[in-house]
């Protein structure tokens, strides 16, 4: 662009044209870049991804804890908005964090099955990890140009042509595995102790965490370790030239209960102790994401930033969530298993105390956020979720007839829910009906309408049917027992399960 055509983009005052004639031409030229390059300035929004494990439904305060402090997470919800039925792509957390980096449901590359720890003795199924053919979020925003850290659990794969740092990652802080504790001076001493018993393979639970696969000394409760690389990788990245693209992924608030004490002690008022230690460890990712606020604040970076809060899965039974009113929990297909609460928080995007009542999918971020950036995925790449954006910021139904699914299999049987519009169809059990519900007014999935509306049933089964003709046979089992299990029922045998539910 020449002087002429820089001048010509707006009206020029009386008062800028003798500037402009005074000066030297030197230093008019100098201006004319700086304006050029202001102008050019990569104005695409941040993404700050933050996902909790193993949160209940019911366990953050803008979706209705009257017990669990969690003020920062409700600062954001008062100022963005809510989704009230928001749904992850499986029940349990290796699978739907594969769905959510993918954008496509585990089942149909593999993976409906988590990654076993190491150190167990299945180290040819801990081996394994995500397709490399499937391009991830994460690179698809890398190759856009933005910058990208991953801050947490992985559980994606261990090996090097699975790690972080070469599908689409920058900067790696955490660990590789599907847990981990959270104290050092109780994890660390007993890695010690194995590692001079000559012990080769360790579990991830107790295993150093690492930077850019290199072994580091966590000194902090994991929580609040996490929280401070997230914040010195927003700190980092809002120096650079390029948006940023942060994946904090905490593993809290999963088991094993670890509570610091000072957390634990401020909600004396919970008898429970499971209870209790659970609110401490919900009440430190809440610390740690009110620090990751206040970092993009102090960087200027919050005004255009989008920040996507959300659940793993439903809160685990009999470790202290609560999931009300949905039924069920972690690992079940019902409501508590697989709807969770998120928010979206972008100030001069989102609206600001609303709620968005229609069913989406956490497969839709990926598509979503592709679409946000300004990010090409590849031609070949095939994805279950949608673009999501219009119809959110329109408030209607982005989803309209098209069905969320969720499928768990077990023991020679198959669960599954099918939810689409006001309607979910539900089957547990290898001998049980198909039921049906009406979410709009039955939350709880406690009235069966399926004698009522069997034609409904009938197309959510079917569609169901159809959708499970894209599953491939799973390239690894949790354990040996599910292992077995699906060879001596020569898995997966859907012709049973899609039976006609009249």
């Amino acid at each position: 662009m020449n002087k002429g055509d820089l001048l010509a983009t707006k009206p020029t005052t009386g008062r800028a044209m003798r500037f402009f004639a005074t000066v030297p031409i030197m230093v008019t030229f100098f201006l004319l870049c700086l304006c050029v390059s202001v102008s050019n300035a990569d104005e695409r929004p941040n993404i700050v991804l933050i996902l909790c494990d193993d949160l209940g439904y019911a366990d953050v305060g803008f979706n209705g804890s009257s017990d669990i402090v969690t003020s920062n997470l409700d600062d954001l919800a008062a100022n963005g908005t809510v989704f009230s039925s928001a749904y992850v792509c499986h029940p349990f957390c290796g699978p739907s964090r594969m769905g959510l980096m993918t954008g496509r449901y585990p089942h149909t590359f593999g993976a409906p099955f988590n990654l076993p720890n190491s150190g167990l003795g299945i180290e040819d199924f801990n081996q394994q990890g995500i397709p490399i053919e499937e391009e991830l979020i994460s690179t698809v925003l890398q190759d856009a140009g933005y910058f990208t850290g991953a801050i947490g659990k992985w559980h994606l794969g261990v090996q090097p042509k699975h790690h972080p740092n070469r599908r689409g990652f920058d900067d790696f802080y955490g660990f590789l595995g599907g847990g981990h504790m959270y104290f050092p001076e109780k994890y660390g001493p007993i890695y010690e102790r194995q590692k001079r018993s000559g012990k080769a393979n360790f579990n991830d639970y107790i295993a150093p965490l690492e930077h850019n696969g290199k072994q580091v000394q966590e000194t902090e409760y994991m929580t609040d370790g996490l929280s401070r690389e997230a914040v010195r990788f927003v700190k980092d990245a809002s120096g650079k030239d390029e948006p940023f693209f942060l994946y904090l992924a905490y593993n809290a608030p999963h088991t094993p209960l670890e509570a610091k004490p000072e957390d634990f002690e401020k909600f004396d008022s919970i008898e429970d102790e499971k209870r209790r230690t659970y609110a401490a460890m919900v009440y430190a990712v809440d610390r740690g994401i009110g620090q990751v606020v206040e970092a993009l604040q102090q960087t200027e970076e919050l005004e255009n930033t989008l920040i996507i809060f959300l659940s793993d899965n439903g809160g685990k039974m009999g470790a202290g969530s609560n999931n009300g009113p949905l039924q069920q929990g972690k690992g079940s297909v019902c409501e508590g298993g697989i709807r969770v609460p998120i928010l979206f928080h972008w100030p001069s995007q989102v609206a600001a105390g609303k709620t968005y009542d229609h069913p989406v999918s956490a497969l839709d971020f990926y598509p979503t956020l592709a679409r946000i950036a300004e990010a090409k995925t590849a031609t070949t790449k095939q994805l279950d979720g949608i673009d999501i954006w219009d119809a959110f910021q329109a408030g209607t139904n982005a989803r309209q007839n098209q069905p969320i699914y969720a499928l768990r299999h077990w023991n020679g049987f198959h669960n599954v829910g099918i939810r689409q519009n006001q309607w979910k169809a539900l089957k547990r059990g290898p001998k049980a009906a198909w039921k049906l519900f009406n979410l709009n007014q039955d939350i709880g999935e406690k009235n069966d309408v399926s004698e009522q509306h069997p034609l409904m049933t009938e197309r959510l089964v079917e569609a169901a049917k159809q959708w499970s003709r894209t599953h491939t046979q799973p390239l690894w089992f949790d354990n040996k027992k599910a292992e077995a299990a699906w060879q001596t029922h020569d898995m997966p045998m859907y012709e049973s399960t899609f039976a006609n539910p009249k």
